[in-house]
């Protein structure tokens, strides 16, 4: 039977994170990766000259040392900091995001009506005379009132999440959720302020597997076993079995798995229902020529409209063909056929074509991929439950990190930061 101090399963940002910033003479381990490359959902697709990620996947830094430490990492690799421009679809016009901080760029009835409602659901806040909010829907309405709610964030949020916004807590968001009150959105009237958490971002020409093989970049290649997949864990042996037959004793397993099924791997017993996500179709399209030229991406709450977002990577480093990636939310029970899929690509077509992004552009190269699970719908009992089987599996040795391993709402950094935490808790140790 082998034998590693830390097994890692998973080798995306959130395993080789923790690697990094476990003490060298420490590292003795083995990762997991089911996949025949590593990278996770920060994979890059290189066709026909075009570069695309699995998704949009861009780095928004607060940390300053991480950025420098990543790209120290990539030499040779040209690599921009943007600042962002995104627009939100609403009727036959382009505004600004976010849309509660720019309702003064709707047609005048429009804006009295957002304006109005804003004002009163604070008036009846400051009254004492509502309930505190129990899901991520009450809290819209309350927030900020019928008329930006029912606009664009409910229908804007029920495309993405596919799924019941009264189902999600009221944080399912976190600090990714750009709240504004009136005092916000009046001054926003006559001084732009649309800052956000992602306000800037940085991306290489590379794509986002960039930054995964400048975490890979000094770790043991020997030591990432690809298209090897976690199976089994025996948390009172400590032992791993994986689907090539190999049984790994560990000190330490560091899982970015989904965990869900981190927990069908150990043989807890849980509740299925209480971990649900959406899925997400995403096609990467390239054509023959340039299309809109500023905007980094566009959000799309109508619902005739097949997708909720297009990015385009052709205005980050100003390429001469338009290179989008358009993307579609699907609930938990979605299983696309390949005849699906084809529908569904010709439907993006004519609605791109609808809302003027491609006019008389030839596709040249396509690719898609279905991120499943994509979207996690945070609920009360996901919360409570997370933490409850997170405690039980560290008694075995056992971390479950990232997105997916905590069941959470984060950004690509926060997995970095979450995975250096744990590794410096290891550090600490000895």
């Amino acid at each position: 039977m082998e034998k590693a101090r830390f097994v890692v399963i998973g080798a995306g940002i959130s395993g080789l994170s923790f690697l990094n910033w476990l003490r060298p003479e420490l590292r003795d381990f083995v990762v997991l990766e089911g996949e025949a490359e590593i990278g996770g959902y920060c994979r890059t697709i290189e066709r026909d000259g075009f570069v695309w990620d699995f998704s949009g996947h861009f780095f928004h830094f607060k940390h300053p040392e991480i950025e420098r430490y990543l790209v120290e990492r990539m030499a040779g690799q040209a690599i921009l900091k943007v600042n962002k421009v995104s627009w939100i679809r609403h009727g036959d016009r382009h505004i600004d995001f976010p849309f509660q901080k720019n309702i003064h760029q709707l047609p005048q009835d429009e804006l009295i009506a957002c304006l109005h409602d804003l004002y009163f659901a604070g008036e009846l806040r400051r009254a004492g005379k509502l309930e505190p909010p129990e899901s991520f829907a009450e809290m819209l309405y309350q927030r900020l009132g019928r008329g930006i709610a029912e606009r664009f964030l409910v229908p804007y949020n029920e495309k993405l999440y596919a799924t019941d916004l009264a189902s999600l807590d009221v944080d399912a968001m976190g600090r990714f959720f750009p709240h504004a009150d009136v005092s916000d959105v009046i001054a926003n009237f006559k001084r732009a302020d649309n800052a956000s958490y992602n306000a800037t971002f940085t991306y290489p020409a590379g794509g986002a597997i960039q930054y995964v093989k400048a975490l890979a970049r000094d770790l043991d290649p020997a030591k990432i076993a690809l298209s090897e997949r976690a199976l089994r864990i025996d948390l009172g042996r400590r032992v791993l079995t994986t689907s090539r037959g190999r049984e790994i004793t560990f000190d330490h397993l560091v899982s970015s798995a989904p965990f869900p099924a981190l927990l069908g791997m150990t043989g807890l017993a849980w509740d299925p229902s209480i971990y649900t996500a959406n899925k997400v179709l995403v096609f990467n399209l390239g054509f023959d020529r340039k299309g809109p030229a500023e905007p980094h991406w566009i959000y799309y709450a109508d619902k005739d409209l097949a997708f909720y977002r297009v990015g385009f990577y052709d205005n980050i480093f100003q390429t001469e063909r338009m290179s989008i990636y358009v993307e579609i939310g699907m609930p938990v029970d979605a299983r696309p056929s390949a005849d699906d899929v084809e529908r569904y690509r010709e439907r993006v077509l004519a609605d791109l074509k609808k809302v003027g992004v491609v006019t008389d552009h030839q596709l040249v190269a396509h690719h898609h991929v279905l991120l499943d699970p994509a979207y996690v719908h945070i609920t009360r009992r996901s919360l409570a439950d997370v933490a409850d089987k997170k405690a039980v599996l560290a008694l075995g040795g056992v971390h479950s990190i990232g997105r997916y391993g905590s069941w959470t709402y984060c950004s690509i950094e926060d997995n970095i930061v979450e995975a250096r935490a744990l590794a410096e808790r290891f550090n600490a140790l000895g």
